[in-house]
C-alpha cells in the first residue's frame, strides 16, 4: 500500500523535535575511533538522498537528483543508518558541494565516537571531508550523524557518505530514494467456506510518529484504521475501493464502478481518493491515544445480487459507545468479506528512520447467522521495500497479541510468509450494539 494522505508540510513543534532527538539517542554498535588512517578498498557510496534529517525531518530539501540542499536551519543534522555484518575498520568521508574555493567544517559521529574535518572546495565547488577510520566491534545497525561546525551556516550541499575498508564487507544500506519504512502485514486465516459478515479487531499503538497509519480491519474491498497526520492531528479512516481496476484518478471511473456513500456518522468527512486504487474515503478527526486500545469492526450486508453495503464502526473512547464512520454501497459484489488483514504503514518517508510498532489483538469473524469465530493464525508479509531495501521489519507475539514492527533500524527480521499463532481468548465480541448503517 502507498500513503493514505500526505502529512502537512508545516514544521514540527519544539516538543516533537525533542522527542525525535530522544528517540534516536541510542548506540547500536560499539566503535573505536582511529584518526586519519588511509582509505582501503571495498568502497561503499551511500547517497545523501537516502539520509534523514534531525531534529526537523523537513529541515532541508532531499532529492534524488540534487542530494541534500537548501538547509533551512544550520543546526539540521544528516543521518544515515546501515547494518554491518563484518567486524573491521571503516574509513569515512562525506562528499559535499560548496561555493567554489570555500571551506566547511563538519563533524561525523559514528556510534558514540566523533571526528571533525574541514572540506575545501575546488574551483568547481566539489569537496570531500575525510574523517579517518572507525573500527566496528559489534555487528548490527550503525548510525552516522553529520553536523555543521560553521557558526550560523549549514554543512553545504551533501552528495554522499563514502565508506571504505574491510568493515564494509556485506554491509547493508538502503540505496534507493524511497525513504519510507517497509509496509508490513498480517493476513488472517479464516475457516474455508466461511461467509464473513463482520470482522472485528483491536489495535494498540506502541510507537507512532507522524505519517503512521495502522490498519485494523482490512478486507478485499477496503481498509479501516487510525492515522497520525501531524503532531497535532490524528484520524480514524475508513475507505472502500471502486470496481474496475483504475489505479490513479477517480475521474476515469464510470458510475457503474463507483462506490457510493450511503451514510456517515456525526463529524465524519467524506470524499474521493486515488493513487492507490480509487474509491470513497471517510475520516473522523479524533485524538486517539498512544498505548490505548482502539476497537474496530467492519460489516458486510448484501444489498442485492451485485451490490454490498460495507460499514465501518469505531468504539469511541470518550463516548464509550460504537459510532458509525460511514457506509458505502460497492458494485460488482453481492456477497461478504474475504482476504482479512491488518498492516503498519509509513506513508511519507521523511521520518522513515523512526520505528512504527502496534499490537493487533482479539481478531474475530462473524457469519451471517451471528456466530463469531476467533482468528488466531496469521501470515506475515511485507511490501517490495521490505524485500531487499529496508530489512528492519518483523512481527511476533507479545502479551498474547500479534505485533507488527517496521523501521527504527533496530534488530529484528522476519521472512515473508512466516506463520504466527496467538493464544485464543475464547471471549467473542458478542452483541456490539452498532448504530444503524443507513442514517
Amino acid at each position: 500500500m502507498i500513503g493514505r494522505h500526505v502529512i502537512p508540510p508545516d514544521s514540527f513543534t519544539p516538543a516533537l523535535k525533542l522527542r525525535l532527538i530522544a528517540m534516536n539517542k541510542w548506540i547500536l554498535v560499539a566503535v573505536t575511533f582511529f584518526p586519519c588512517l588511509a582509505f582501503a578498498q571495498d568502497t561503499l557510496r551511500v547517497p545523501a538522498f537516502t539520509a534523514y534529517l534531525e531534529p526537523n525531518p523537513r529541515g532541508a530539501s532531499v532529492s534524488e537528483r540534487t542530494g541534500i540542499t537548501r538547509f533551512r536551519d544550520s543546526a539540521t543534522k544528516v543521518l544515515w543508518f546501515g547494518e554491518f555484518r563484518t567486524p573491521g575498520d571503516v574509513d569515512c568521508a562525506v562528499e559535499v558541494h560548496l561555493p567554489r574555493n570555500s571551506t566547511s567544517s563538519v563533524k561525523l559521529t559514528v556510534g558514540d565516537q566523533s571526528c571533525e574535518s574541514t572540506a575545501k572546495a575546488d574551483s568547481a565547488g566539489k569537496a570531500t571531508a575525510k574523517f579517518g577510520s572507525f573500527h566496528i566491534q559489534s555487528l548490527g545497525y550503525v548510525r552516522f550523524t553529520l553536523e555543521s561546525l560553521n557558526p550560523g551556516k549549514p554543512i553545504g550541499d551533501v552528495d554522499a557518505l563514502i565508506l571504505t575498508g574491510p568493515g564494509t564487507k556485506d554491509a547493508h544500506f538502503n540505496l534507493k530514494a524511497r525513504r519510507n519504512t517497509a509496509s508490513v502485514h498480517l493476513h488472517y486465516a479464516v475457516p474455508q467456506g466461511m461467509k464473513v459478515a463482520a470482522f472485528y479487531c483491536e489495535v494498540t499503538a506502541i510507537e507512532d510518529p507522524p505519517a503512521t497509519y495502522y490498519e485494523a480491519t482490512g478486507w478485499h474491498r477496503g481498509y479501516f484504521g487510525m492515522q497520525v497526520n501531524s503532531p497535532t492531528e490524528r484520524r480514524i479512516i475508513f475507505s472502500v475501493w471502486d470496481s474496475g481496476g483504475e489505479g490513479v484518478s477517480r475521474s476515469k471511473v464510470g458510475d457503474a464502478d463507483r462506490v457510493k456513500l450511503v451514510a456517515k456518522g456525526e463529524g465524519v468527512v467524506t470524499g474521493d481518493f486515488g493513487n492507490e486504487g480509487t474509491g470513497g474515503h471517510s475520516h473522523l478527526v479524533y485524538n486517539w491515544k498512544t498505548g490505548q486500545t482502539q476497537k474496530f469492526v467492519v460489516t458486510a450486508q448484501p444489498a442485492d445480487a451485485t451490490h454490498t453495503n460495507f460499514s465501518g464502526y469505531y468504539f469511541h473512547p470518550d463516548k464509550r459507545k460504537w459510532v458509525l464512520i460511514s457506509t458505502w454501497n460497492a458494485p460488482k459484489e453481492g456477497g461478504y468479506m474475504r482476504g482479512l488483514y491488518s498492516f503498519n504503514e509509513d506513508f511519507d518517508g521523511s521520518n522513515g528512520h523512526l520505528r512504527r510498532k502496534a499490537l493487533f489483538a482479539n481478531q474475530w469473524a462473524r457469519d451471517p447467522q451471528g456466530k463469531w469465530t476467533e482468528l488466531t493464525d496469521a501470515t506475515f508479509t511485507c511490501d517490495n521495500t521490505g524485500k531487499s531495501d529496508r530489512l528492519d521489519r518483523f512481527a511476533g507475539i507479545e502479551h498474547g497479541q500479534f505485533f507488527l514492527s517496521n523501521g527504527g533500524f533496530v534488530p529484528g527480521f522476519m521472512e515473508g510468509g512466516a506463520k504466527l499463532q496467538r493464544e485464543a481468548t475464547g471471549t467473542s465480541p458478542g452483541n456490539l450494539d452498532l448504530p444503524s448503517p443507513n442514517h
